[in-house]
């Protein structure tokens, strides 16, 4: 294939993935709603920007797509000016937006139909996974296509993986969230009580953290829950929209989340203290009222 890219979505997560891209080799060219993001994209990384979608994908062998929800993914892929209008047959297509598995097959049915190979790709790390190219990326669509754009997923990320036929990336993304979300409402429980008890962080996330309680989140969070620091990381926002997802999906396929359902509900009430873009540890925010 030849290295000529492009990717739509300059977010916390599209401009640094882009940018691994441009600096691996690639002939990246860019997209994004707000044109200077796109254009200050170009001066840190020194690729190519495009007008509309369409004008982005018009040489492309490699599409990618990085945007908030189903609708700008629709808003980016269809129409005139949308990448499919200017995608050639054998082109690729990969979104790597968390959105909902039918917006997945959807997109699958109408690359098909003009010869366009498309690939579900949800990511979870973060924006510093993003920056630091250590993303993990679940994927849905046929083994051929992975093994095709499998080194421009080797830039951004640090593990990638096919699930199963398109859909599943984004069914595998649900997964996922359900899980983090679990863990994080547990964690600022365990934290709350902590503090209440008048123990030191400090040796007691040395002590759990070494066990069977220990996680991700608890490395990497816990410090900054316990200060009230939540002005930053993955916004509460985001992760709604996401066990959103997710809920919806259990409707369809007869899953119980009643835990997923109640921690939702627990971040309607962050919300409602104001931290629509809070990290989403800020769920011990609830139960202890020191948030700088």
């Amino acid at each position: 294939m030849s290295k000529k890219l492009a990717f739509i979505g300059m977010g916390v997560m599209g401009y640094p993935m882009a940018g691994h891209l441009q600096q691996a080799g690639y002939d990246v060219c860019v997209y994004n709603r707000t044109a200077a993001k796109a254009e200050k994209w170009c001066d840190t990384y020194g690729g190519r920007a495009a007008s509309t979608p369409a004008a982005a994908a018009q040489e492309a062998d490699v599409v990618f797509v990085c945007v908030g929800n189903d609708d700008d993914v629709r808003s980016v892929v269809y129409g005139d000016e949308g990448v499919l209008a200017n995608m050639q047959a054998g082109t690729i297509l990969v979104d790597h937006t968390t959105a909902s598995a039918d917006l997945a097959r959807e997109l699958g049915a109408a690359c098909a139909e003009q010869g366009v190979e498309f690939v579900d790709a949800p990511v979870s790390g973060g924006q510093a996974g993003a920056e630091n190219a250590k993303l993990t990326i679940m994927m849905g669509g046929n083994q051929s296509t992975i093994e095709k754009i499998q080194p421009m997923l080797d830039v951004m990320s640090h593990h990638s993986g096919l699930q199963g036929p398109v859909g599943s990336g984004q069914l595998a993304k649900m997964v996922n969230q359900i899980c983090i979300a679990g863990v994080l409402s547990g964690l600022s429980e365990g934290l709350a009580f902590a503090k209440k008890a008048g123990l030191d962080p400090e040796p007691l996330v040395a002590a759990i953290s070494k066990g069977s309680a220990g996680s991700w989140q608890m490395e990497n969070r816990s410090q900054t829950m316990w200060q009230g620091d939540y002005d930053f990381g993955f916004a509460v926002d985001w992760m709604r929209k996401d066990l959103g997802i997710a809920m919806n999906e259990a409707r369809k396929n007869g899953a119980s989340l009643p835990v997923t359902a109640s921690i939702d509900q627990s971040y309607a009430e962050v919300q409602a203290l104001g931290g629509n873009r809070w990290d989403t540890s800020s769920l011990m925010a609830r139960l202890v009222s020191f948030h700088k």
